[in-house]
């Protein structure tokens, strides 16, 4: 299946901004986080088709992953 993934801030380094990956069926957030070397932990804001998303939260055909790390700021 293909997913598009969308990085943001410091998980773009050495990565890329927006990628179409092909995933196998039953791929879970938590998967797309290992293969990309993304720690779940700093991985803050995770969003499927603009939801947010729990890290075992089944991915589908064609959605759309944003991944960003945790904002500080005031």
């Amino acid at each position: 299946m293909q997913v598009e993934v969308r990085l943001f801030a410091v998980f773009r380094q050495g990565r890329f901004e927006t990628r179409t990956m092909a995933l196998a069926e039953g791929t879970s957030l938590r998967d797309l986080l290992r293969e990309l070397d993304i720690p779940e932990e700093r991985a803050s804001v995770r969003l499927v088709n603009g939801r947010h998303a729990d890290l075992d939260t089944p991915l589908s055909a064609d959605d759309v992953v944003a991944v960003f790390p945790a904002i500080a700021g005031g």
